[in-house]
């Protein structure tokens, strides 16, 4: 066993270092410890004790760590699911995967359909002199931009997707529980993906019920600028999961957590202006989107009209950014057919995309540094609640965690849905898939992603859910129609998201 478990770390190792040396900024890092083996610190005759004690006290070895805690993270367990997969017989998910496609493809078709319709080339054109200089002119404030979005509409709104989510048809399975004779076809229950109970959520959001002491509760600036001195990815993770961040320090432990620290470096700096470059030289088809969206959501949001011109900047760099399509995993299943290309990144925008990138307009008064912390936020999170995938976070694993949920601690609120004919995820569905940005007030918005950065889990998502449900049980069992429901659950500024996951996990 301990050869094995050796055998493990050693591969592990290997993975490790054949993933840094392909980091961009790998050369800098190497360039840093040549530096200092050539340094009057470290001896020649003792070269691994004292070069190491050397990388200590300049801090590059925390830099190191957390290169190593955001691939362990994003990439060595990702590679170490998907080899699981292999070699199972049957895949039972075969039909999810193949929907996941066809939906994708669906999507882009849309796109090419709306470029055909308008006349435009799908990967874009040289924009015109006028319109660049204006463009150049006006890029503090975009909201002044003069644009047409007249014949612009979103691809895809977040109801076209639980629409294909709700027609999903998998392979008949024999009865093997007769606890309910009948299940309506319009419950998730059909789908083999495995979900937490709540016993189960209790022990992952465990930290939530240790108590601290009243010291320690007004002390809690001091610990967290310790932590931040530390400059160490999971401790700022792990101060996260207590849910009592202090405003002023969110921006930079979210940074630690999500890259590689709060600083900008030269390479991100060059980056995000070779993105703006793009923007101003290349005319496309997702400008529109983009606008069109920030106009019809944060435009229209009293809480983050403020952030219109910002917005504009972040979405359109963000449409240009070929990284994210290279960083995100997406399933892949082989089909036949045509490939319809979108934008550069690789995500074809929607109805509320940007917001989820104006709760970080709260985080950071530069550009930048909001623009590399959403993008990793996006990528390590948001793209699964847009997709149809198989992962235990993603949209549909999220749907069925939420039915079985309300099924199993909400029996009354379960029979009265099913006694109306209305599906429950209907309710919540916009919820879960813009992880409530825009219905949580972003004091409250802004608790719970800190959670979701903590456990490292979009799980809190569905759980919440269910607990605005219970919140307002009585209101829900007064009412019978989908209006008047959707009535009652419209409004959500006095939520207080803390005390009610505490209780709600708390409680028999």
């Amino acid at each position: 066993m301990e050869e094995l478990r050796d055998a493990s770390i050693h591969h592990t190792a290997q993975k490790l270092a054949v993933a840094i040396k392909a980091m961009k900024n790998y050369d800098e890092i190497f360039k840093k410890v040549q530096i200092l083996a050539c340094s009057p610190g470290v001896d020649k005759n003792d070269l691994r004790n004292t070069l190491e004690d050397a990388i200590k006290s300049t801090g590059l070895e925390t830099e190191i760590r957390n290169i190593v805690f955001h691939l362990v993270r994003n990439t060595l367990i990702t590679e170490t699911k998907s080899q699981e997969k292999i070699g199972h017989g049957a895949d039972p998910l075969a039909y999810l995967r193949r929907s996941a496609v066809q939906w994708d493809r669906r999507v882009r078709k849309s796109l090419n359909a709306m470029c055909a319709e308008l006349s435009m080339p799908l990967h874009g054109q040289p924009r015109a002199v006028m319109d660049r200089d204006e463009l150049i002119s006006k890029w503090e404030e975009l909201s002044n931009y003069t644009i047409d979005l007249s014949n612009y509409r979103p691809v895809y709104a977040p109801k076209d997707l639980l629409d294909v989510l709700l027609s999903l048809k998998g392979p008949q399975k024999p009865p093997e529980d007769t606890e309910f004779v009948q299940v309506p076809n319009w419950e998730f229950s059909h789908i083999e993906l495995p979900v937490k109970n709540l016993f189960e959520l209790r022990l992952l959001f465990a930290e939530l019920f240790r108590k601290e002491g009243t010291t320690n509760n007004l002390d809690l600036p001091t610990q967290c600028k310790r932590i931040l001195d530390t400059k160490q990815a999971p401790l700022c993770q792990h101060f996260l999961k207590k849910g009592r961040t202090p405003a002023p320090f969110r921006g930079e432990l979210w940074s630690f957590v999500l890259s590689h620290g709060s600083y900008m470096n030269g390479q991100e700096c060059d980056h995000w202006a070779r993105l703006r470059n793009k923007v101003l030289t290349t005319d496309h088809i997702v400008d529109k989107l983009i606008f069109k969206d920030i106009q019809l959501t944060a435009s229209n949001d009293d809480q983050y009209f403020v952030f219109e011109d910002v917005l504009y900047q972040i979405m359109l760099c963000f449409s240009r950014d070929t990284e994210i399509a290279n960083q995100i995993q997406f399933e892949k299943y082989p089909v036949k057919g045509r490939n319809y290309e979108g934008p550069p990144s690789g995500v074809v925008p929607f109805h509320g995309i940007c917001m989820f990138a104006a709760p970080f307009c709260y985080l950071y008064d530069s550009s930048i540094n909001l623009y590399f912390t959403f993008r990793a936020f996006y990528i390590r999170y948001c793209h699964r609640l847009t997709t149809i995938n198989t992962h235990p976070q993603g949209i549909v694993s999220l749907c069925l965690l939420f039915e079985k949920l309300l099924q199993t601690h909400e029996p009354l609120l379960w029979s009265h849905f099913r006694e109306l004919q209305i599906q429950p995820i209907r309710v919540v569905f916009k919820w879960l898939m813009r992880a409530f940005s825009g219905h949580l007030p972003p004091d409250q918005l802004l608790i719970l992603w800190d959670l979701i950065l903590g456990y490292d889990s979009l799980e809190v998502l569905s759980l919440f859910a269910i607990i605005i449900l219970s919140f307002r049980k009585d209101s829900l069992l007064q009412v019978t129609s989908l209006d008047n429901i959707e009535a009652i659950l419209a409004d959500l500024s006095s939520i207080k998201v803390l005390p009610l996951i505490q209780l709600a996990l708390c409680r028999d």
